[in-house]
């Protein structure tokens, strides 16, 4: 019983920590990447659409992005859509795509840009240790519940291993921040 508690746990983990991954995806580093844009919302005939749901993106040069729709007729609403996500990107109509210049970011930009990074990476870290303690609980529910048989040095053992599981996880968020602050600050 206290395996399928660690192993749950570890799973909701590995859930947080993929998540702040995907988030990080989106944080501009100055370079051109189609991640930047994907998962912008284009209002499409009523529908808020992810824009790599209805384009095709791609990147031509290391600071540009370039979308080509699958209807031609969306672009002034992916325009619109560029414009208000707030990534400070500047879309350009060209015969029926979009480029995007992306400029490298100003020095107070990439110092605000780490600044987010690192609440990000504060949110996965309560997560996870949100996820340790719901872990906690139900271990100390088992071995409060003697019909199941759990001692409490097994409680003991089962809840050392969850804070393991919890150390390996910050220490992930910890150097995928780190790595991203780096890729941020490199003005290259």
């Amino acid at each position: 019983m206290t395996k399928d508690v660690l192993r749950d746990c570890k799973k909701r983990m590995d859930k947080s920590v993929g998540y702040f991954e995907t988030e990080l995806r989106g944080i501009r580093t100055g370079r051109a990447t189609t991640a930047l844009i994907d998962y912008v919302k284009v209002n499409y005939y009523g529908n808020h659409t992810d824009l790599k749901d209805l384009a095709a993106i791609s990147v031509p040069e290391s600071t540009q992005l370039l979308i080509k729709p699958f209807d031609p007729g969306s672009v002034s609403e992916i325009v619109k859509a560029l414009e208000s996500a707030g990534l400070g990107l500047n879309p350009q109509q060209d015969s029926g795509q979009v480029r995007i210049n992306v400029p490298p970011p100003s020095a107070e930009r990439r110092q605000q840009l780490v600044a987010q990074v690192k609440r990000m990476a504060e949110e996965a870290r309560v997560a996870v240790r949100n996820e340790r303690r719901d872990a906690m609980k139900q271990i100390d529910a088992l071995v409060k519940d003697k019909a199941n048989g759990i001692s409490e040095d097994a409680g003991k053992s089962s809840k050392d291993d969850i804070e393991d599981i919890t150390k390996k996880h910050i220490a992930n968020i910890d150097a995928v921040t780190d790595k991203k602050a780096t890729e941020i600050l490199d003005i290259n």
